[in-house]
């Protein structure tokens, strides 16, 4: 199973537009086809930016959502890369990925993460991530 970091302006983007690649990278982890890796700082931070009101997200369903996250994503211990990330906030995507071994990191602002920043893990955005995906051996036409 593929193991991937969300950013988390992938997981608004899926949640304001669910039909979009965004939102088909998220139903891949909802169906457990992909392994979402997160620590408590990723999640506190999905936690804190779905809570803004000028989204308009149901609490009920963010708590469920992130409940579901932590339960069937795999949490990850990750010490703090030599390499820093442009933005320190952006810090924790990548090292969670290189600690967990992430097939990938997700994200609308591949930008933000410079090619020596997470070591071997590919920066994808969610339509590359799907390509991906797409052309995996054993995936094909599940998507």
């Amino acid at each position: 199973m593929r193991k991937i970091v969300l950013d988390t302006n992938v997981l608004v983007a899926a949640l304001l537009t669910p039909f979009g690649a965004p939102g088909r990278v998220l139903d891949t982890i909802l169906a457990r086809q992909v392994r979402l890796l997160y620590d408590d700082r990723i999640l506190a931070e999905y936690g804190d930016v779905l809570a803004r009101e000028k989204f308009g997200f149901d609490p009920g369903d963010v708590a469920d959502l992130l409940a579901f996250l932590r339960s069937e994503g795999q949490g990850v211990a990750a010490p703090p890369l030599e390499v820093p990330v442009l933005d320190p906030d952006d810090a924790m995507f990548g090292e969670v990925a290189v600690a967990g071994r992430a097939d990938a990191i997700v994200t609308g602002n591949k930008g933000d993460f410079p090619p020596d920043t997470c070591h071997t893990v590919p920066v994808l955005s969610p339509a590359e991530f799907l390509d991906v995906l797409r052309s995996s051996p054993g995936t094909r036409g599940r998507l």
